[in-house]
Order: structure tokens, then C-alpha cells, then sequence
């Protein structure tokens, strides 16, 4: 019978498959996923419903705090959903050919965090746009929220934290993909008594560091006290 956490190569080849057929499957999934991040909600939604291009206000940024800022809550939460969207069929298509591999509430499957990798890359560089996109916060979320739940739960009151004393998104978001490896090599020496498995590890670690490094200019506009500071609610005038 077919089984989700083990995949359908390992349904399909019980007793193994040749290493060509599995770097084959490995490469149709990572470019289905890059080419599925590289559809920015952001843009589109500017387009199609504001007639407007997001690029072209605020910090240029293709995603959601500059849609935010720029159009306001439901514009925000409509790109929210389409990347929430993106990211979730990029992983559940690597979970069905490779198995979502679930043990203790956390995904062991090395090639569900690559294509969830390739998707953020897709979404920061993305082919469709000229390879100017987002900065990949809100679709890495998303992958953390689906293969390490309890992990982002502790991230995201991490982040609520940050943003709740210095009201900068970007800065939050730095704080936690940061954090991101730290808190999954805790999780796995708590919950499984073992190492973090080297491809998982360096899968988040390419992606703390893709994250601070797309934030650069934040946090420089940070220690200069120019960054903008992002407000759920409009400020009241005094």
C-alpha cells in the first residue's frame, strides 16, 4: 500500500532504484519548485487588482510587508495566501514523490526542505521577473510551519517578541531565520538524542543566511534609525 511518509519511489521500487532515477525525480521536483516560487503573489495581485506594479512603491520589494504598507491589510493577506499556497504545493509534491518522512511532529525528509529551498530561492529570484522578487520570509515560514511545526511555534513567538518591542518586521524575521538552525539542531538532540542530518542542516542554514542577507539593507537602515517601523493598526495622531 501506498504510504505518504515513505513516498511513491518507495512504493514504486521496494527493493531500490537505480541512483539515475532517483537524481532524476530529485531534479523535476527542485525545478518544480523553483519555478513555483518564482510566482510572485505580490506582483501579480498588485496587478491585476490595484493596476499598479508593487516594485514601483515603498522599499521595491516584491512581498508582503511592502503590499502592507503600500495597499493595506487585505492586499497583504491575499498575497499571504498565495504564497502560503505556492510553498505548500512545492513540499507536498516533494512529499509524494520522496515521502514527507513525519517521526516526533517534524519531516526527516532531506528532499522536502530542499524543495522548500528552491522555493524560496524561486521566490526571491524569480525567472518570470526578471529575477527581482521577494526577500523570502513569508515562504519559508511556510515551509518550517509544514515540516517542523513545533519548531515555528517557538519561532513565531520569538518573532512576535521582536516585532512587539521594536516594531520591525525585518528585524524579527532576521531574529528567527537566525535562529531557524539553532532550534532545529535543539530539537532533534532533545526529541531524537541524535545530530541534526547533515542535508537538513545545511538546508537551514542556506536559508538563515539567504534571509540576513536579503535583509542587509534593513539592518543597516536599522543601526541608522531609518528603517520603518510597520504597524498593524494606524497610529492615532496626538
Amino acid at each position: 500500500m501506498f504510504n505518504l511518509n515513505e513516498g511513491l519511489l518507495a512504493y514504486l521500487f521496494p527493493d531500490g532504484m537505480q541512483p539515475i532515477v532517483l537524481f532524476g525525480c530529485l531534479f523535476v521536483v527542485l525545478c518544480a519548485s523553483y519555478l513555483l516560487g518564482s510566482i510572485n503573489s505580490a506582483i501579480l495581485i498588485s496587478k491585476v487588482i490595484y493596476k499598479d506594479d508593487i516594485r514601483t512603491h515603498g522599499s521595491g520589494n516584491g512581498g508582503m510587508t511592502n503590499m502592507l504598507r503600500t495597499f493595506g491589510g487585505k492586499a497583504a493577506l491575499l498575497t499571504l495566501a498565495g504564497d502560503l499556497g505556492k510553498t505548500a504545493i512545492a513540499i507536498v509534491l516533494a512529499g509524494i514523490v520522496f515521502g514527507f518522512g513525519y517521526v516526533a511532529g517534524i519531516s526527516v525528509s532531506e528532499f522536502c526542505y530542499f524543495a522548500g529551498l528552491f522555493a524560496v530561492l524561486g521566490h526571491i529570484f524569480p525567472i518570470y521577473y526578471k529575477f527581482k522578487g521577494g526577500k523570502g520570509v513569508l515562504v519559508t515560514s511556510t515551509m518550517a510551519l509544514i515540516l517542523t511545526p513545533v519548531p515555528f511555534l517557538i519561532l513565531f513567538g520569538v518573532f512576535a517578541a521582536v516585532y512587539g518591542m521594536s516594531k520591525y518586521i525585518s528585524l524579527g524575521s532576521v531574529s528567527v531565520a537566525v535562529l531557524y538552525p539553532v532550534v532545529l539542531h535543539g530539537y532533534f538532540a532533545v526529541v531524537f538524542e541524535m545530530p541534526m542530518p547533515g542535508l537538513i542542516a545545511l538546508a537551514s542554514i542556506l536559508l538563515a543566511c539567504i534571509i540576513v542577507w536579503c535583509h542587509r539593507e534593513n539592518l543597516k537602515r536599522i543601526s541608522e534609525r531609518t528603517e520603518r517601523k510597520t504597524y498593524l493598526r494606524k497610529k492615532k495622531d496626538d
